[in-house]
């Protein structure tokens, strides 16, 4: 069962800077847990907690995903949702020095660097949405309606 957390995450002390109500919740990491576990673990269905994937393109450019950790990125429509022709996921062992972030800790906000980021259309029908804390072992719960105000980003249909 996932308890609340009491660490800070950068994530966390963004949100606080911004005066954005969350919750913030830890567990115990596994690295062979799936985003559909974590959700069991928080006690809630799978459609509203959300993972982030970060691509690149040929064009040089890098985009960023957040897409409901039960359903697949569709590489396709992520790349007509960016204007790109295609897309692919970023290789691991970039992640880190690109984003600041390590694969299952990754978060769309407080990376390095700002990135266009599409957040697929699910997340309308909620009030609030789980993600990442910037930490594996950290999920926060955000209010959908606050998440502007720490990260630019579109919606899409960018799932499979």
């Amino acid at each position: 069962m996932a308890k609340n957390s009491e660490e800070k995450t950068n994530v966390m002390r963004l949100l606080s800077q911004k005066k954005i109500e969350y919750k913030s919740y830890s567990y115990e990491p596994d690295p062979h847990m799936t985003g559909t576990e974590i959700a069991g673990i928080l006690g809630e269905n799978a459609s509203k907690v959300f993972k982030t994937l970060v691509t690149d393109s040929k064009s040089g450019e890098h985009y960023v995903f957040v897409i409901p950790v039960e359903k697949e990125l569709d590489l396709k429509k992520a790349a007509k949702a960016v204007s790109e022709k295609a897309i692919s996921m970023l290789p691991q062992k970039e992640l880190l020095p690109l984003t600041g972030y390590v694969h299952g800790g990754c978060s769309p906000i407080g990376m390095k660097k700002s990135f266009t980021t599409v957040i697929h259309e699910d997340i309308n029908g909620f009030e609030t949405i789980f993600f990442s804390a910037g930490k594996v072992g950290f999920q926060v719960e955000v209010p959908v309606k606050e998440l502007s105000k720490v990260v630019r980003y579109t919606t899409a249909d960018v799932c499979e």
